[in-house]
């Protein structure tokens, strides 16, 4: 067996935090330890221990807690190509982080999204281009996502002395590229090459880096379930690599295995597969039945005061347990502050992609009078913010910064049409805002027409959802109401910059004659 690998770059504080978890778990009941394996972790006022919530998201800000700064989507991130930058990102969502983790303490929140243990960064690969969280990715090279998810790790986990600002967590371990519909039954095969090459080494690079989490996926991978698999968890991650962090399942992903995998037959099985290769954290509520795993000797004591001992050295590494650390003193005024702005707006150019330019581009300020600018998501906020986002304190569309950037010119705007439906006017006929656009277009310089996809077209699959909009994409094209929008402008014989804002690739074809094409993502 390869010798551990230390969760960040301190050993000598990694085995400090190991010793005081060993400590506190040793004062602990059977069932107080079981109580801490939940991602609802209770307090045990007693050892000093608070409640905690481990269930956080940061893949381009901190997410689903209210105010951040975010940045553009994963897949945006990149196309900067650039891990120093993306190493900075990370470190101001630490230091937003560890600031709303303040903030929300002194309130008495400890609630869900609220806490330091971020469930980032997402380093599938993005094989198949209709996968609709692909753009939670950086896309389809493993080489790419290996340096990039380093350079995320390292700037998550920023140490001062002994603890980390907050912890980064590998996702989703292994072979997870969707289908997303069948996510929770998907028996993913793939051959010892394909692993090497493909799918394994983003993980064992992080692993490498110190990382101090690994989320296991939905699916099978070979016929076993990636939260319960030995192979996975025991013989690659363990016993290959060393790691010595903890692993935590995908939410409810345990319930799969007797639910939709048909691995086990109910949920003691499910729990001591779980267990016993190593997934030391249940996002979700069925290690809540832990003691009845037990009582019905499937789980045994040791093994539930082992991975309390996992779990609690990561909280002691955080300096949950402490009176004081420096990162306890980071302010509220932190988050949204210039300097986070500064590097958003870096990074954000640096992401845009120009596909094409037939010298159209830059516009000259000075001889562009009128500008007609259309398209569905010419002045969405909801295209600008991708997936697992938080909330900007202030939006800058498309349709504002062109106005702000031609001062001078007279700047017009037409939705030109749905995102997805055939009219915008209810009731109405399809192309109902296209004379509208014509009009426009007549007396413009240039005409910038912003199309794509938002969280509604492409994104997680939402269970119960009936829409039958989220998750994958069907094929890589736009809806027919765009692809309408876009061919009428260009038959108009006017110049035209076409921009799309998609987290996946986008068949543009009945753009290929525009005079410039920027893929800006979701920026």
């Amino acid at each position: 067996m390869k010798s551990k690998q230390t969760v960040g770059k301190n050993r000598e504080a990694w085995e400090a935090h190991k010793a005081k978890a060993k400590e506190l778990v040793a004062q602990m009941t059977l069932e107080e330890c079981a109580s801490q394996l939940l991602f609802t972790s209770v307090a045990i006022e007693r050892l000093g221990i608070p409640e905690y919530n481990w269930w956080n998201e940061a893949l381009h800000g901190v997410a689903r807690a209210g105010m951040a700064t975010v940045f553009p989507q994963p897949i945006g991130l990149a196309a900067t190509f650039n891990p120093t930058l993306i190493k900075r990102v990370a470190e101001v969502i630490a230091d937003e982080g560890r600031a709303k983790y303040n903030a929300a303490n002194a309130e008495g929140d400890r609630g869900i999204y609220k806490g330091i243990t971020f469930w980032s960064p997402n380093i599938n690969i993005f094989r198949d281009p209709r996968w609709g969280r692909g753009q939670e990715t950086y896309g389809e090279d493993p080489y790419l996502t290996s340096e990039l998810g380093v350079a995320f790790v390292e700037g998550i986990q920023q140490q001062e002395g002994p603890f980390f600002k907050a912890t980064a967590c590998a996702k989703h371990y292994a072979v997870h590229s969707g289908p997303e519909s069948q996510r929770h039954s998907l028996n993913a095969i793939a051959n010892e090459k394909d692993m090497a090459e493909t799918y394994l080494p983003a993980f064992k690079a992080l692993v490498d880096a110190g990382v101090a989490g690994v989320m296991g996926a939905y699916n099978r991978t070979n016929d076993e379930p990636c939260c319960g698999s030995k192979t996975l968890l025991q013989s690659i991650l363990n016993e290959q690599w060393g790691f010595d962090g903890y692993i935590t399942s995908d939410c409810w992903a345990i319930a799969d295995f007797h639910l939709h995998h048909g691995i086990t037959k109910n949920e003691n099985e499910s729990i001591a597969l779980a267990l016993e290769n190593g997934c030391v954290l249940n996002c979700g509520n069925i290690y809540s039945k832990m003691m009845d795993a037990h009582a019905a000797g499937l789980v045994s004591e040791k093994q539930i005061r082992d991975a309390a001992e996992k779990v609690v050295a990561i909280r002691a590494s955080l300096g949950m347990f402490e009176e004081h650390t420096l990162f306890d003193d980071i302010p509220y005024a932190t988050v949204d502050c210039i300097e986070h702005r500064e590097l958003n707006e870096e990074v954000a150019r640096k992401s845009l992609v120009l596909l094409s330019n037939d010298g159209l581009l830059p516009l000259d300020s000075a001889a562009v009078k009128q500008i007609a600018v259309v398209g569905p998501n010419a002045n969405s906020i909801r295209a600008l913010e991708g997936n697992y986002h938080g909330t900007s304190n202030q939006y800058h569309t498309v349709l504002e910064a062109i106005r702000t950037a031609f001062p001078d010119a007279y700047v017009t705007y037409s939705t030109g049409a749905h995102l997805y439906q055939e009219q915008l006017a209810d009731p109405g006929s399809a192309g109902d805002r296209l004379s509208e656009v014509r009009t426009h277009m007549n007396s413009a310089d240039v005409t910038i027409v912003v199309v794509g996809l938002d969280e509604t077209l492409e994104s997680e699959d939402k269970e119960g959802d009936t829409s039958g909009l989220t998750g994958d994409k069907r094929d890589l094209l736009l809806p027919e109401s765009q692809r309408l929008l876009i061919a009428d402008v260009m038959a108009q014989n006017k110049p035209v910059v076409l921009v799309n804002m998609s987290g996946s690739a986008i068949d543009l074809v009945e753009g290929n004659n525009a005079n410039a094409v920027i893929q800006a993502w979701y920026p």
